[in-house]
């Protein structure tokens, strides 16, 4: 059995004095799509943040292939190869396109990561905004130069942060054949995603949360099955 990109075991992390998750477990396999459902306030993105040392206090285990990493600073739990895309980018309005792109660099031990060649093949929109200044870049080009930058570090475990949230359905669509793409290269992902049917048919696995809890986890072949557990969880 191979060593999980990922894997949590009773995760426990606060916001000051504010106990946001309560005992997380999940686990993601290398080249896996997982997605993360759930409602606003459920505990998703703390997750996200908890895996990167970005809450207060954590409690339990973060192992990223292999590695315990609960007691470690951000800077060196990126260097396990993890990519965050938060949900709100952070692109440089006063940098180019390409200026963002160049801006992370490389992480160290992670492997090659994707050339500037291979990413503008892989979204041709940036290549033609390349010189166009942040701010002038419309929503969803936004978010494809967010997940570009972290491609190219070298990255390998992409942490995406409802990255469909707003954006009109000709770049959503854009967004979940890049996710099958990635997939196809190797990449591990987790996702945080409101929107369901962007989410249902990219998705290797499904966990649910509620009130800082996985209150369900499934497979993507028993997807029908679980439906109307999904609307009631989520009013899908």
């Amino acid at each position: 059995m191979a060593v999980p990109a990922l894997e949590i075991k009773n995760l426990h992390a606060w916001y000051g004095e504010s106990h946001v998750l309560h005992g997380v477990d999940l686990v993601v396999q290398p080249g896996e799509v997982v997605t993360l459902l759930g409602r606003n306030g459920a505990g998703r993105t703390t997750t996200m943040r908890a895996i990167l040392g970005l809450t207060g206090t954590r409690k339990g285990s973060i192992k990223v292939d292999g590695h315990e990493t609960i007691g470690l600073p951000t800077h060196r739990i990126a260097h396990f190869g993890i990519g965050y895309c938060p949900e709100e980018r952070g692109i440089f309005a006063s940098l180019s396109a390409e200026e963002n792109l160049m801006l992370p660099p490389p992480i160290k031990g992670a492997g090659p990561g994707m050339s500037v060649e291979e990413i503008y093949a892989m979204f041709p929109n940036l290549a033609e905004r390349r010189h166009s200044q942040g701010t002038r870049l419309s929503g969803g080009e936004q978010q494809m130069l967010a997940v570009a930058r972290i491609l190219r570090t070298g990255a390998k475990l992409l942490l995406l942060d409802e990255i469909s949230e707003g954006l009109a359905p000709v770049i959503v669509q854009a967004l979940a054949r890049m996710i099958t793409m990635l997939r196809a290269k190797g990449y591990t992902v987790l996702m945080v995603e409101q929107n369901f049917r962007f989410a249902a048919p990219l998705a290797d696995r499904f966990y649910v949360m509620e009130h800082g809890r996985v209150v369900e986890a499934f497979a993507a072949s028993e997807l029908q099955a679980k439906m109307s557990v999904l609307n009631e969880l989520l009013g899908v």
